[in-house]
């Protein structure tokens, strides 16, 4: 067929099927992540060339086991699908089972199915048939379940060309319902609101009742009559229970005479290797050492680049004042904006090796083997199981960690996961520590291997982590809450990373973190700029009162220009509002500069390295293209003369970062997602006062 619209296709499966594989090998670069309207939940879209003449918009649902909702995510899949005004409403679906899991994938299928939308079934990794000794009758499945079915492999982009084929000529697809749970329920029942609700398929109706208050299609007389049927609570459960075991029944006997497993053929390796990974001492010493791995990678791997990254920056900044005349805005591009840029462009190698091997851990299928192997530590924390996806989420994010924790079904495991996730390091924590860490701690190697610098950010993270079960421990005495939850969570298939996905999942949340935290960064650069580049009476007359202040000392003129550069910053009215609070943050080692960089971070956490970047580009007059390392480390304590930026100052400014709360859109999430203003405000004012204090003791013992 010829399109000059675009086709509608929405991709739906049970997670770990490879649906995002299949999305990537559609797509390629050409998509986009964006939001669900109102709702703060990831929505991924791209345009895939279908053949010559016809394109398709692919839309890649959140991965979901029913159509019955349980969480929000999967609330999303089933209005898309049932709601024909939404505007990713597909003309057609493409279900992705996974070939060793089709029963429990056909589940979701079958339902989709009694929508009588055009669909097609991917059956997904059929590369590894032959290893788990499987069989499909292929073209005996497509006769029993009404529709096209395509076995494909996109990691191997296998079968893709075949499932293109489908999508093109989807109007020809087969749309009669899978099967008639009319009859296996209550006749007398569906046959009356088949009468009363002749325009709609039966069971998008059933679910009108079951599970969906905004079913836009419904006149006013129609919503009345939905209603009625709704009152039955029990009699809908009662019902809903019987159409899963009936839906079960069909499946099974299509899967007796089409789907086929010889055990005695499989050459899977997957039970050894759980036996290792899983196991109640050496799977965490493995667990140990892949962290060790990754933070020795981010310091090694990532120092070439992260140095050409900073003296780009600061040479691009020397060459704009020199190309430029003098005046406001020549300042405000080489003092504001370039340093603030480079403050973050510097930390895109270590974000992004941070991700690759998370990326890793995921696509290997070994991160479900974490999150089951510390199963039983966390019960003893006051949490779910299930707190463990979220707090290893946010080692990437708060945000997004903070939300997975809507799968914990049980109020208080919730409410306590939600609480203590941002104890747990960030990425947007790495900046600060990679930065500090390359300051105070020398870059030796113990036992010739490890660095000591990678294990010095480990040990961070694991205190994170031991602050996060700490304070859930503490929570779980104190919340006077009843509650009960259980954990439940599938073990997928070990599998050989695809390069493809990694690529995209890295480029994807490096992208999501430069450009979101950029935006920040640079308005904030901008505003400190203003600040410390203007003030009042005393700013503007600040060269004729530093000529009174020296009187008839003689300095020469680099040692004039800095001094009068630094008095100068004194007087603006980013000076006067440091000096003001640098009696509160003194105790800890920190001058008034370092304070203006902890209230500039509470917008984002990376902001502080940015801070300093402008403070200390408006505030330097060094001709020399030095980096914001080299100025950092070459930035002295105006009482002692040595440097500011010492053991004592570095290690308090660690740990204040390790437990403060020090991002307003996290506080946002939580009174989102809490639906009140007490739990984000206790968040933020005992992490605050824990963070304060845990800084002073630490700075009060190393000096």
């Amino acid at each position: 067929m010829s399109n000059n619209k675009a086709i509608k296709v929405a991709l739906v499966g049970n997670p770990n099927t490879g649906k995002t594989s299949l999305f990537n090998q559609l797509t390629g670069l050409n998509q986009k992540v964006g939001n669900y309207p109102g709702i703060t939940v990831d929505k991924k879209v791209g345009k895939a060339q279908i053949s010559i003449n016809c394109t398709a918009n692919i839309l890649d649902l959140p991965g979901t086991y029913s159509i019955n909702p349980t969480t929000l995510d999967e609330n999303i899949v089933l209005n898309t699908l049932l709601n024909k005004s939404h505007d990713d409403f597909p003309d057609v679906i493409v279900v992705v089972a996974d070939i060793e899991n089709v029963k429990r994938n056909l589940l979701l299928f079958s339902q989709i199915k009694d929508l009588q939308i055009p669909t097609i079934l991917a059956i997904n990794m059929a590369d590894q048939m032959d290893r788990n000794g499987i069989k499909i009758d292929l073209d005996l499945l497509k006769e029993a379940l009404k529709t096209e079915v395509i076995l494909l492999s996109a990691r191997k982009n296998q079968g893709i060309d075949d499932l293109k084929g489908a999508i093109e000529n989807y109007r020809s697809l087969n749309t009669l319902a899978f099967a008639d749970i009319s009859n296996k329920i209550d006749k007398d029942y569906f046959a009356k609101l088949k009468e009363e609700f002749p325009n709609y398929p039966l069971y998008k109706t059933w679910l009108s009742i079951t599970q969906v208050d905004n079913f836009d299609q419904l006149d006013e007389d129609e919503k009345k009559k939905i209603n009625i049927y709704k009152k039955d609570k029990e009699k809908l459960k009662k019902y809903q229970h019987k159409e899963t075991i009936y839906r079960y029944q069909q499946i099974n006997n299509i899967l007796k005479k089409t789907y086929f497993v010889n055990k005695n053929e499989a050459k899977d390796l997957r039970g050894k290797l759980d036996r290792i990974l899983t196991h109640k001492i050496w799977g965490y010493v493995i667990f140990v050492l892949i962290l060790m791995l990754i933070f020795q990678s981010i310091f090694d791997w990532a120092n070439l680049p992260m140095d050409y990254i900073d003296a780009f920056f600061a040479n691009l900044s020397t060459k704009t004042k020199e190309v430029l005349p003098e005046g406001m805005f020549s300042s405000l591009i080489a003092e504001g904006i370039i340093p603030g840029i480079g403050g973050i462009v510097i930390f895109i190698p270590q974000i992004a090796i941070l991700f690759l091997f998370v990326a890793v851990l995921e696509e290997t299928g070994y991160m479900s083997r974490v999150v089951f192997l510390m199963d039983k530590i966390m019960r003893r924390f006051g949490m779910s199981g299930k707190s463990v996806v979220p707090l290893i989420s946010g080692t990437a994010c708060a945000i997004p960690a903070i939300m997975a924790a809507r799968n914990i079904s049980g109020w208080k495991e919730r409410l306590i996961t939600i609480l203590v996730v941002p104890f747990t390091t960030c990425s947007a924590r790495l900046p600060v520590y990679a930065i500090i860490i390359a300051l105070i701690i020398p870059q030796q190697r113990i036992l010739g291997i490890f660095s000591l610098q990678g294990l010095t950010l480990l040990a961070l993270y694991i205190l994170g982590f031991a602050s996060a079960l700490l304070s859930g421990y503490v929570l779980h005495r104190v919340l006077k809450i009843q509650s009960k939850s259980f954990f439940v969570i599938e073990m997928p298939n070990y599998k050989l990373p695809s390069i493809k996905n990694i690529f995209f999942t890295v480029v994807e949340k490096t992208k999501a973190f430069v450009f979101g935290a950029g935006k920040i960064i640079l308005a904030i650069s901008i505003i400190l700029w203003f600040l410390a580049s203007s003030g009042s009476d005393k700013f503007d007359n600040a060269e004729n009162n530093f000529k009174s202040k020296i009187g008839t000392s003689k300095l020469n003129a680099e040692t004039y220009n800095e001094q009068l550069a630094s008095y100068k910053l004194e007087q603006s009215y980013l000076g006067v509002m440091g000096k003001a609070i640098e009696p509160v943050i003194k105790p800890l080692g920190y001058d008034w500069k370092i304070g203006i960089a902890l209230i500039a971070s509470f917008a984002a956490r990376e902001v502080f390295i940015g801070t300093l970047a402008t403070i200390y580009s408006v505030g330097n007059d060094d001709e020399n293209n030095t980096t914001i390392k080299q100025r950092m480390a070459a930035e002295r304590n105006v009482e002692t003369g040595e440097p500011l930026f010492n053991f004592p100052v570095g290690m308090s400014l660690l740990v204040f970062y390790a437990f403060a709360m020090q991002c307003a859109s996290t506080l946002a999430i939580v009174k989102r997602e809490t639906n009140s203003w007490k739990w984000p405000l206790l968040q933020l004012f005992g992490m605050s006062l824990l963070a304060y204090f845990t800084a002073f003791i630490t700075y009060s013992i190393l000096t």
